[in-house]
């Protein structure tokens, strides 16, 4: 798995999850910004769905304003063993940011 993330981290993919909310509006800028993305993907399952969208949001409308915009956004599920090892279905979403 870890030779799956790190291929499409190298594609300008931005994971959710907990760590504080302007660390990944800064993360999303930056490859923007300084490594010259044209897309970039903000990934989240479950409960960070909903950050995953305030920080598209934050980054597109306040940071990037006039410069990038929601170009995609695919919504799934997936199916995983938690931790007692029972399958259980995860909701998921990726967000797709574009230059204009």
């Amino acid at each position: 798995m870890s030779e799956k993330l790190q291929k499409q981290e190298n594609n300008h993919t931005v994971f959710i999850g907990p760590k504080p909310f302007m660390n990944y509006v800064t993360g999303v800028v930056m490859q923007f910004t300084t490594q010259g993305a044209d897309e970039v993907v903000i990934k989240a399952r479950g409960k960070f769905i909903s950050r995953a969208v305030d920080i598209a949001e934050v980054a597109s409308k306040r940071f990037l304003e006039n410069t990038v915009e929601v170009k995609d956004i695919k919504i799934d599920s997936e199916g995983f063993e938690n931790k007692e090892g029972k399958q259980v279905r995860v909701s998921t979403i990726e967000i797709t940011l574009g230059k204009k």
